[in-house]
């Protein structure tokens, strides 16, 4: 009988681990022809998620933990418990259930038809005006620079074959972008659309900055564009200061006792080619981080400890 495990990261999400485990045993038993493991991997949560995770391994040997040393980020300890899953398929549901549970079983059900790549895109959620509108600049932005084609409205939840997490695997990705990666392997994809509901319970552990961590990631790793766009700003402008240069000559030349530069254009383009430098100095140096971060060769995460691995 084919094994899918489901995997969950969580961080301080005492709130709501028992009844994602709950809603995902309730999900997982519509399904007769298919065994799982439910994989958790905590990332040094400083609430009470680990003391119910250890009563739930107690309770259910089919619940697996990965315990990390210390909170590695909202990038690098997913994505191992990712490679770390040994199911023969990978099923991710996010802690604090805004991945719905009840939806796993269309994910099986679409691999079982053939599909190694299973999604869930988002139709709309339950989030304010502001966010959405980021969120679709972000989509469109990204979606414009990158070489690949990339999935708007598409946060990482889905399932994945074997053969696929293999395909991660072999990347040795540092500080992977899971979702351009994925479009980057150009699996053949079935979606499954949802709206996405409202967090369960507590708070995203998702600051302002690593929001903006994961944005650039999603660029630097997948675009040149940014690099090109320098190139290209950096001639236009010295043509256009040239230019402006000799037209000023030409006028002051014609008009010599009456014509006074001042000091206000001068400012202005001081301020100006200042800005522009230091908008392409930060473009470049998101770059050269993301190449500084990939040739550490660090583990992803350290584990602390291991749970029903037996």
């Amino acid at each position: 009988m084919p094994r899918v495990t489901v995997l969950t990261p969580c961080y301080n999400e005492e709130a709501n681990v028992r009844e994602v485990y709950l809603r995902v045993r309730e999900a997982m038993g519509t399904l007769p022809d298919v065994d799982y493991d439910h994989l958790f991997i905590d990332n040094a949560s400083s609430d009470g998620t680990l003391a119910i995770l250890r009563d739930l391994a107690r309770e259910d040997r089919g619940v697996r933990v990965i315990v990390n040393t210390r909170n590695f980020g909202p990038v690098r300890s997913p994505y191992y418990g990712f490679l770390q899953a040994d199911g023969d398929a990978v099923l991710t549901c996010s802690a604090d259930m805004q991945d719905p549970p009840d939806l796993l079983p269309e994910f099986v059900r679409k691999w079982q038809e053939g599909y190694k790549v299973v999604i869930g895109i988002k139709s709309g959620s339950r989030e304010s005006w502001v966010m959405g509108r980021l969120r679709r600049f972000y989509y469109w932005l990204s979606g414009g620079l990158a070489d690949v084609q990339l999935i708007p409205n598409f946060t990482g939840w889905g399932l994945y074959d074997r053969a696929v997490v293999e395909q991660f695997r072999a990347t040795h990705e540092q500080y992977p972008y899971f979702r351009g990666m994925l479009c980057d392997f150009g699996y053949e994809r079935a979606e499954i659309h949802y709206v996405q509901p409202p967090r369960a319970g507590g708070k995203s552990n998702h600051s302002l900055y690593s929001l903006y961590d994961i944005a650039m990631l999603g660029i630097t790793n997948h675009s040149k564009v940014p690099l090109r766009i320098a190139s290209m700003m950096g001639f236009l402008l010295s043509i256009l200061s040239l230019l402006i240069a000799l037209l000023y000559l030409v006028v002051k030349l014609m008009f010599w006792n009456t014509f006074t530069l001042g000091l206000a254009p001068l400012l202005i383009g001081i301020y100006f080619f200042g800005a522009v430098q230091l908008f392409f100095v930060g473009v470049l140096g998101e770059y050269i981080g993301s190449i500084h971060t990939q040739i550490h060769e660090r583990p992803l995460v350290v584990e602390k400890e291991r749970i029903n691995f037996e």
